[in-house]
């Protein structure tokens, strides 16, 4: 279908849901909600639509004004120079639109379940993981989003062996889901006497927090243990059982949790990340070829693939999926310059998905 085609259809659509929530007589409130989230995502293409197409017209009377042999030169003139500039402007107008018609990935709206461990590196990668989890802490306070800590198992010296968190806000899956995978530092470890640069990694998993509507889960298929939390270097924290340990028998997935006082509370968290990490599983399931084909791009956001690479000696940062360095570690760290990266890695990944269409 073609661009103009595609804009008329949708601007019909558009217009019809107008109509429809001025006159909602009929509508449930679960039909009111849906049809007005359908009229805010189809919004910014109606806007940018509107905006293309009084471009064109601008266009087209410089053009008649242009044909016509009466017109002073002083008027010719500027008339060339208005047509020379919306010809240099409508191509990057009509990518953009192609872009916001591209199709969005249903979990792209969702709030989302961040996951991070510590990998090979000992203390050292523990301590990457603590400044890793609170990079996205930081990321996400300057978005307006909500971070909350769900559970964190401590190292001895205030590294994370583990961390795992929710957060809520405004497309926060389609902004953080590039970030899973391997993240690799390079640094002269604090603990470390000769100098040496080591080698450690964590690795970061963002999934789409999923409702229960999505994921249904059959309470006979669940083992669940209680247990004694325990806190850094093995010291208990509490005196009750309360920490939770739930194993989904049919997939194996294991979900820890001890974070809360209370066994119900750390129960109902236990359930939103297994919840979370069956949706990511279905999700992968049914998108597998989709998913091997962007793996060329920006990555399949499998957790075992090394993604970007931190070297603080060189104050770089090296994003392997799209060759992108930057030497602004410090800031990026401080979840500042973490805008620039995503923004990167998310236009890489339009460029694909057009270049596949086109």
């Amino acid at each position: 279908m073609s661009l103009d085609a595609n804009l008329e259809k949708l601007q019909a659509r558009y217009q019809e849901l107008q109509a429809l929530l001025n006159d909602p007589a009929g509508i449930d409130s679960d039909g009111f909600q849906k049809l007005s989230k359908e009229l805010a995502d189809l919004g910014a293409v109606a806007e940018k639509a509107a905006e293309r197409k009084r471009v064109i017209g601008e266009r087209d009377e410089l053009r008649e004004l242009l044909a016509d042999p009466d017109v002073d030169l002083e008027m010719r003139q500027l008339a060339e120079q208005e047509e020379r500039e919306i010809n240099a402007h409508l191509p990057q107008l009509e990518r953009d639109l192609q872009i916001l018609l591209l199709p969005r990935d249903e979990a792209d709206g969702r709030n989302a379940i961040l996951e991070v461990r510590a990998g090979t590196g000992g203390d050292e990668a523990a301590l990457f993981a603590a400044e890793l989890f609170q990079m996205y802490q930081r990321f996400s306070a300057l978005n307006g989003w909500k971070f909350e800590t769900m559970d964190v198992s401590e190292t001895a010296i205030g590294g994370f062996k583990e961390a795992f968190a929710t957060i809520t806000g405004a497309d926060v899956f389609a902004r953080l889901k590039f970030e899973s995978g391997v993240h690799r530092v390079q640094r002269v470890p604090a603990t470390e006497s000769g100098g040496r640069i080591h080698t450690s990694a964590a690795t970061v998993a963002v999934l789409p927090e999923a409702a229960e509507i999505d994921v249904a889960i059959d309470e006979r298929e669940l083992r669940i243990d209680v247990y004694r939390a325990s806190g850094p270097g093995g010291q208990s924290v509490n005196t009750t059982d309360s920490a939770v340990r739930i194993t989904h028998l049919p997939t194996g997935l294991v979900v820890t949790q001890q974070d809360e006082k209370s066994q119900h509370k750390n129960r109902a968290k236990a359930m939103r990340i297994l919840r979370a990490r069956l949706f990511d599983r279905e999700r992968a399931i049914q998108h597998e070829a989709r998913a091997a084909d962007r793996k060329d791009q920006v990555g399949s956001g499998d957790r075992s693939e090394r993604i970007r690479t931190y070297n603080f000696p060189q104050g770089r940062i090296t994003d392997h999926r799209i060759n992108l360095t930057l030497y602004k570690i410090e800031k990026i760290i401080a979840g500042e310059g973490l805008d620039e990266v995503i923004d990167a890695l998310t236009a890489e990944d339009q460029a694909a998905r057009l270049a596949s269409i086109n």
